[in-house]
């Protein structure tokens, strides 16, 4: 049986809003959640980190000095998560970090997140576990989602159920008695409504889908979306990010019915956004899991009450957020990063090649002793 260990997981995802950071014991029969932190994303930051998803003049310095400044922002939460819980950090057996994904092509043999985790190790006093995805990729996997095992080991039940994480890709989980484990990125979450609601109305997001619902969904515009992107069509194994789903794909498909569009308002695009990642989500659902008999929702998409009654709508299975079970929505791939790091001191492969592609299970990170 695996030791009990205090570990911290950090998360910062897609929609590059924040850090998000816990504090769990891990090895007894369910991860025990001690404390939970975030903080927003400096603009300045996050602005570098979306530029750094496209080549660009000193692209290499401006990564490496984005990495610090994200290491500094993790050590922050860090600092946080141990002064709520009242622990020391030489009780803490390791942090799990992700670091930022900025590119994301395992087709090419590559996936990269920015991070600093040698950094974090001499400012937190820590042993940091890093670069999860690369070992799956090296296999020949996707490297993405790692969360599906997590889910599996929290959420699975007698009954036919999916977990889906909202963050700036929406990726999903399908734990069905009796079969393996299913896991892929069903296509954008909350990336193209972030970048649509913040070109017209300056804000970063939709709060609770207020934008969206002063518009309405356009049918045309979203058959189209859905019927001109080949991605969507594959079946999994799959993964994607801002490499494929980002300003340039939606401003080109939109420049194809630029009369059209013409008619239309910032906010019923807005409006169709949302039921575009709504819409996508019960494709793939039905698609390859149609006894699913409901969705556990995660991530910060969660917030989104618009988007989560399209998903209803889309869905027709019951959908609640994954704090129904006890696992805060917002917290739960942080915990999943601690659970991996957990899985990496343990030497426990915790890769699915049935969700990645890879050829086998493969031990995933890398140490940086503190």
């Amino acid at each position: 049986m695996t030791a009990q260990r205090l570990l911290i997981g950090l998360m910062s995802g897609t929609s590059t809003d924040g850090v998000d950071g816990v504090l769990v014991r891990l090895g007894g029969p369910r991860p025990e959640l001690l404390a939970h932190a975030d903080l927003p994303m400096p603009a300045a930051l996050r602005q570098e980190l979306l530029a750094l998803n496209t080549s660009g003049a000193g692209e290499l310095e401006r990564a490496a000095l984005a990495s610090q400044a994200l290491a500094g922002l993790y050590a922050d939460v860090v600092q946080a998560l141990l002064a709520r819980a009242g622990v020391a950090a030489s009780a803490v057996a390791a942090i799990g970090a992700h670091g930022q994904t900025v590119r994301h092509r395992p087709e090419q043999g590559y996936t990269l997140q920015l991070n600093a985790p040698a950094l974090l190790a001499e400012r937190c006093g820590i042993d940091v576990i890093a670069d999860f995805r690369s070992r799956d990729v090296a296999a020949g996997g996707q490297g993405a989602p790692l969360v599906p095992a997590f889910h599996e080991a929290v959420f699975a039940t007698d009954t036919p159920r999916a977990v889906l994480n909202l963050g700036g890709i929406a990726n999903v989980t399908v734990l069905a008695p009796g079969r393996p484990i299913l896991g892929f990125d069903t296509g954008p979450a909350n990336m193209l409504l972030d970048d649509w609601c913040q070109r017209h109305t300056g804000q970063p997001y939709d709060r609770d889908g207020a934008y969206a619902a002063s518009g309405k969904a356009d049918d045309n515009i979203l058959t189209y979306l859905l019927a001109s992107e080949p991605w969507l069509k594959l079946a999994p194994p799959k993964s994607t990010g801002r490499d494929l789903f980002n300003r340039t794909w939606l401003d080109q498909r939109l420049a194809a019915w630029a009369g059209y569009c013409r008619a239309l308002q910032p906010q019923d695009i807005q409006a169709t956004l949302q039921r575009f990642t709504a819409r996508t989500v019960a494709d793939a659902i039905a698609a390859t899991a149609p006894d699913t008999r409901e969705v556990l929702v995660c991530g910060g998409g969660v917030r989104n009450g618009g988007l989560m009654r399209d998903l209803q709508d889309c869905l027709q299975w019951p959908v609640r957020p994954t704090d129904d079970e006890g696992v805060p929505a917002q917290a739960v791939e942080a915990m999943a990063f601690a659970w991996l790091a957990q899985a990496f001191l343990d030497r426990v492969p915790a890769g699915l090649p049935e969700v990645t592609g890879a050829r086998a299970p493969r031990v995933l990170g890398a140490l940086y002793p503190a």
